[in-house]
């Protein structure tokens, strides 16, 4: 899979976040320009100040409505849960537009940038989820092509279903309880752990231990992890070998 996609913390790529940051920013001084233009010509026709101060005061306005948007934009770049109206106010940001250094009207937002940042939760869209996901069936074909004997005959099938959940809704085959091995379900529950527990991803921070056994817990009462397993691995501290 691709590196950014594997380290992508937020909904937009950071060069697609500077982008679109730059394109505020030229909004920004247009507003400026075309205010600038309407005073000149003000004041060459002899208006008074008051005339000037309502630009000045209309710029103003006019800039704290930017940075509004921009605000919002940054907020709903953030991989968490989008608060109730976020697609209306997404929607209503791209319906506006400003004229390009060409002469050519331009949306605030472009339709990607709409698409990923209207994310519901998380950081990743439909395609970029498929390809981390992609990620077990590689780990299958690999090792399938390694000749581990009769006794070790079944490690492509225990590594390539560590995703699997026992209520169905893992991947990538969707296997239910019945079709996942002991030793798969022992591998996930160490995966998810790992997973969260690990100092050395550079595209996460570590979850704190207990916070880590909660999110397991959850797994286990919604069905998707082995209760017995994760039973056993909390009152046998398995995680002191690996993080003492």
């Amino acid at each position: 899979m691709r590196e950014k996609v594997l380290v992508k913390a937020k909904k937009l790529y950071e060069p697609d976040r500077d982008l679109l940051l730059a394109r505020f920013d030229y909004i920004r001084k247009c507003a400026e320009a075309e205010a600038l233009t309407r005073k000149l010509a003000l004041t060459e026709r002899g208006a008074d100040k008051s005339e000037l101060l309502a630009i000045d005061a209309e710029l103003e306005r006019r800039f704290a409505e930017l940075d509004g948007q921009v605000a919002f934009v940054l907020k709903a770049n953030e991989p968490t849960v989008l608060a109730e109206g976020s697609f209306e106010r997404l929607a209503e940001i791209a319906a506006s537009s400003y004229v390009d250094a060409r002469g050519q009207s331009q949306p605030y937002l472009t339709p990607a940038e709409v698409a990923a940042l209207r994310l519901p939760r998380g950081s990743l869209t439909s395609e970029e989820r498929l390809e981390i996901e992609s990620h077990v069936v590689h780990t299958y074909n690999f090792l399938e092509n390694i000749p581990w004997g009769r006794r070790l005959g079944k490690i492509p099938l225990i590594a390539g279903s560590h995703h699997e959940k026992l209520d169905g809704t893992g991947y990538p085959r969707g296997l239910r309880a019945e079709e996942i091995r002991l030793e798969t379900r022992m591998m996930t529950l160490a995966d998810i752990f790992d997973a969260l527990t690990a100092s050395d991803r550079p595209y996460k921070k570590a979850v704190p231990l207990e916070k880590a056994l909660a999110i397991l817990g959850d797994e286990v009462r919604t069905g998707k992890c082995d209760a017995e397993l994760f039973r056993v691995f909390v009152e046998a501290k398995v995680w002191q070998r690996v993080l003492a």
